[in-house]
């Protein structure tokens, strides 16, 4: 009981850290949308490259993905350099154009970016304002999940307990200072996540005997666990890790992530911040990887008689002083809510400037839409899937795919009409859909490469067929 009285100080206080900074970004407020959806575009790149990271990896890096290198072995490396590389192409290649023309066109959302400067502008924004909701409302709900499984692997509560906690939290902040306070408070975040991380891989990995004992230990009980090629490959490496490259460069159809460049104070800061976030996000990476090593040779039962995805709070337990398992629960929990706050503010965005204009420039409707989102994803959370890693896997996929392809065509300023942008979306997401729930698909290969492919040879197919209605709709 003592030692749960010392983890609950601990982590009550980096809570209470969180809701601070959220409270205080709301000084520098101004009552206006584009400061609460943007702040100002004033954000520097530290905090733009910090907060993507946080809001990137998620609770997945904490929970899924740790649950994944525990199951696979060390082969679940290309994911993390697939998504790295995949993530890092996006940024170099679109993210300066972005937010160049975003302020051009005084774009505010996502939606309104890809529907600019298009006859039938209103169908694409709407459109792509619904999948966003519904998409990243999902996202956001696993968000609360993942963070909902830490504290109930350290405290056994019920799973609607942490989702309840973390949505208050979330909602405090958000309410208060909209972007801003989510963008401070990832960057708070953030930190956090990288240095607990780091703490229990050292911890884990001393525990093991070091590196050499933790591989031979690895070895003794599946030599698949240390083989570099992942098993049961139908198509072989190369079409596998290009799938994984693909998902990371899906980064261009996140709303919750694309919006971070959008607010950034500069344009020629774009690439300070993307290398930032590379070096920070494949640290929090690798840190993961060996926990869920670690985790299969300390905490073997798991895999038989319990959740591989909870193998970090499981470890921390094992491993760490009670105020340090705190620090644990603080960081899984940054990694939930850096998310999730992020996410819920898009929805928002989408919901009360793309899909009801008319409420655009209502600063107290814009938080009302935001407690609105943030009521629905509670609903998700409580009520939905549990499996962090399928949640977040497929609703980035689906986003990816039925976005991903349109943004694209949006910053290379490429001619396009609403029919073609509205098939694009429809068909990208189709394809992964299909993809997803077609078991001998999906064991093929990670559902964002069909979804984009198809939505990109939408867009191809149009340009030969139709072209000079495209030119003429987008007024080219």
């Amino acid at each position: 009981m003592t030692n749960q009285i010392w983890i609950a100080i601990t982590f009550i206080s980096f809570m209470l850290l969180f809701t601070a900074v959220g409270i205080y970004s709301a000084t520098q407020k101004q009552n206006n949308t584009t400061d609460y959806l943007l702040a100002g575009r004033t954000v520097n790149p530290w905090f733009t490259a910090l907060s993507a990271m946080s809001t990137g990896q998620s609770g997945l890096l904490f929970i899924g993905q740790v649950g994944f290198a525990y199951k696979s072995g060390i082969s679940s490396i290309w994911l993390i350099l697939g998504w790295a590389l995949g993530d890092y192409i996006a940024w170099w290649l679109f993210f300066k154009r972005l937010r160049e023309i975003s302020e051009e066109t005084g774009s505010e959302t996502v939606s309104g970016f890809l529907g600019q400067n298009t006859n039938g502008v209103r169908v694409i924004t709407i459109i792509s304002a619904l999948i966003t909701i519904a998409f990243l409302g999902a996202y956001a709900a696993a968000q609360l999940v993942a963070g909902s499984k830490a504290l109930s692997a350290v405290f056994d509560w019920n799973y609607s307990i942490g989702i309840i906690i973390g949505t208050i939290i979330v909602v405090i902040y958000c309410f208060s200072g909209g972007i801003r306070a989510s963008i401070w408070t990832d960057t708070i975040q953030a930190i956090i996540m990288i240095g607990s991380l780091l703490l229990l891989l050292i911890v884990s990995l001393i525990k093991c005997g070091g590196i050499n004992a933790l591989w031979a230990q690895l070895t003794q009980i599946d030599p698949a666990l240390v083989n570099l090629s992942p098993a049961n490959l139908p198509l072989g490496f190369l079409p596998f890790f290009i799938g994984w490259m693909v998902a990371g460069f899906g980064v261009v159809g996140q709303p919750h992530i694309i919006v971070r460049a959008m607010a950034i104070d500069n344009a020629q800061n774009v690439a300070k911040a993307r290398n930032i976030k590379v070096i920070a996000g494949l640290t929090t990476s690798f840190a993961s990887l060996g926990i869920g090593l670690t985790g299969r040779v300390l905490l073997p039962d798991l895999l038989a008689n319990g959740d591989p995805e909870l193998a970090l709070p499981a470890l921390a337990l094992n491993l760490l002083p009670a105020a340090l398992v705190g620090v644990m629960l603080a960081g899984v929990f940054s990694a939930t809510m850096s998310t999730a706050d992020s996410q819920i503010l898009s929805c928002s965005a989408a919901l009360t400037q793309d899909i009801f204009p008319q409420f655009a420039h209502s600063y107290k409707i814009v938080k009302l839409g935001t407690l609105t989102v943030t009521a629905i994803v509670l609903v998700i959370a409580l009520f939905g899937d549990k499996s962090v890693f399928f949640l977040v896997t497929f609703a980035w996929s689906a986003l990816a795919s039925a976005l991903g392809p349109l943004f694209v065509v949006r910053v290379l300023q490429k001619p396009i009409n609403a029919i073609v942008a509205v098939a694009m979306m429809i068909v990208g997401i189709l394809s992964a859909l299909i993809w997803t729930i077609t078991p001998e698909l999906s064991k093929l290969v990670y559902s964002v490469l069909p979804g984009m492919v198809a939505g990109i040879f939408v867009y191809f197919i149009a340009q030969f067929f139709i072209r000079d209605d495209i030119k003429a709709a987008s007024g080219k």
